[in-house]
């Protein structure tokens, strides 16, 4: 069943959430975390994914923060307007949602998060503040300055080697932030797991990550 759910994080703010579930029994949860443009079609065919192979997936829509329903494009305008709105929401109140998500969830066994670009960003600082069993992020910018401190979570990263807006030191640093880490590069720019950005979309790249995060999910999770 795929279905919109009405949630509620800690501070009592009510949000949406895309909730998908696998046919049978889930062998775990996963929240997948979005990117800056919304609970976009890619992002819920994602959750759609991870459900057909097992898991109870839920994303939570963490633009209700500020404007229900937000969904945008990928030209230049709708990517400066989606930049514009993640600044307006502080780190702490998206782990609150983030939170109570994976809460929806956890009844069906060990919960992991999926983030990407944002959502990736978001993915690393939940796996140092939010109990969960693992994490996964891919491209998220800008990780350690966002949030220092690091994963308490076995978590995997995924990076394009072409990503300007991460470069090879940002990667670096991580790694000696955190060793402990699974890392892993691709020979493609940022957005390389979007099917909706053929500008960015990489197909021989994800694939090979989703194979990764399967294979991760499956250890760690279940």
């Amino acid at each position: 069943m795929k279905q919109f759910q009405s949630l509620m994080a800690r501070d009592g703010h009510t949000f949406s959430a895309y909730l998908t579930d696998p046919d049978g029994r889930a062998r775990g949860a996963v929240v997948v975390l979005q990117e800056i443009f919304g609970l976009t079609t890619h992002i819920r065919r994602v959750a759609d994914d991870y459900a057909a192979n097992g898991y109870l997936a839920i994303a939570p829509a963490l633009f209700d923060r500020i404007r229900r329903d937000l969904v945008l494009g990928y030209n230049a305008k709708e990517i400066e307007q989606a930049m514009g709105y993640r600044l307006q929401i502080p780190l702490a109140k998206t782990l609150l949602d983030i939170a109570a998500a994976a809460a929806v969830v956890r009844h069906a066994g060990r919960v992991a998060t999926i983030g990407f670009c944002w959502g990736g960003t978001l993915c690393w600082a939940a796996a140092s503040q939010v109990p969960m069993a693992a994490a996964v992020c891919y491209y998220g910018p800008k990780m350690l300055e966002q949030s220092p401190k690091t994963p308490t979570c076995p978590t995997q990263l995924h990076f394009g080697e072409k990503d300007s807006s991460i470069p090879a030191s940002d990667v670096q640093h991580l790694r000696e932030a955190y060793p402990a880490g699974e890392y892993y590069l691709y020979p493609a720019a940022h957005a390389f797991a979007n099917e909706e950005r053929p500008d960015r979309y990489d197909a021989p790249s994800a694939a090979l990550a989703r194979t990764r995060t399967l294979a991760f999910l499956a250890q760690h999770v279940g």
